[in-house]
């Protein structure tokens, strides 16, 4: 496993300070994106994304073009109260309960946050909500920023459609367009990724989530396929069900790569839930944090046995 150790990243006590004051909402950035055509059609490349107090590696952009698309991408940094249950067992000397399932997130987030050293978190998995959720919710707790690498491109090449028609046109360019983008997340700490498919299905990609931590986010076939459908008893279309098991069969032996997996089933198992869709956001963010803690535990006992006595 290999974490970014930068320091600078990590130390900004007074500037986080500030931060503290600030409200707790999501706020947006500008990206800027340029496009440039090539014989093979609309290639989007994304300049570096600088996000402000935290100093980053500068990745010079690959083209550069007159013309130029201005995007905006949501991201979440959520600062925690300056006074978080973590603290609280630490001036008063006695446990603190839980009374919310986010609480216990935080708390464990606040635990290892010390040893992850700022290192970036890249979920893979099928895309869908509870995939979604339990990033925004890590980089919540963590303190850290959000991106969705699939919607950074998206946005650069112009939209759904256009996106789609790049990649029916030319899927060369936009596996270059989805390496680019991988590129430049990787040079920066401090992030939660939720990154498609296409991260997974070449090695150069995978190379670039060594950059970080990458976790599993298993969730089943018909679970994914409902997609934002609050419902229970709704079905999701044959056709949306094949679409997702041909990405999945694909994606499959990348998505084993992974530092370490979490399953959906074996967390309902653990909590005993007979219906998998009880299973929440907090449930899963937890034990993702809790397999972080594992990793970052194997690193330092190996850190130390490699020391020269």
């Amino acid at each position: 496993v290999y974490l970014i150790e930068d320091k600078d990243i990590l130390g900004l006590e007074e500037e986080e300070e500030e931060e503290e004051e600030t409200d707790h909402s999501s706020s947006s950035m500008e990206i800027s994106a340029s496009a440039s055509l090539t014989s093979s059609g609309l290639v989007p490349r994304l300049l570096p994304l600088l996000y402000p107090h935290a100093p980053t590696t500068y990745c010079k952009p690959l083209l550069s073009s007159s013309s130029s698309i201005r995007l905006v991408s949501s991201h979440r940094r959520i600062i925690a109260p300056s006074l978080c249950l973590a603290d609280q067992s630490a001036f008063t000397g006695t446990s603190v309960v839980d009374s919310e399932p986010i609480d216990a997130v935080k708390r464990k987030a606040m635990d290892i946050a010390p040893e992850l050293k700022g290192a970036s978190i890249f979920l893979v998995g099928i895309n869908n909500p509870i995939k979604t959720n339990t990033g925004k919710l890590l980089a919540e707790a963590l303190r850290y920023y959000y991106f969705d690498s699939d919607n950074l491109i998206t946005e650069a090449a112009g939209g759904n459609l256009s996106a789609q028609a790049l990649k029916e046109a030319d899927e060369k360019a936009f596996q270059e367009s989805e390496t680019e983008v991988l590129k430049q997340l990787s040079s920066m700490g401090r992030l939660v990724v939720c990154v498609g498919d296409g991260a997974v299905q070449s090695v150069k990609n995978l190379s670039l989530l060594r950059h970080g931590i990458s976790i599993w986010i298993d969730v089943p076939l018909d679970i994914a396929a409902k997609g934002d459908d609050d419902s229970s008893n709704s079905e999701p279309s044959s056709k949306l069900f094949d679409t997702l098991k041909a990405s999945y069969e694909k994606s499959r032996k990348g998505y084993e790569t992974a530092d370490a997996s979490i399953s959906l089933e074996k967390i309902a198992t653990k909590l005993e839930f007979e219906d998998l869709e009880t299973v929440t956001s907090e449930d899963i963010a937890l034990e993702v944090l809790k397999e972080i803690e594992k990793l970052t535990r194997v690193k330092k006992m190996m850190e130390e046995a490699s020391r020269p006595f």
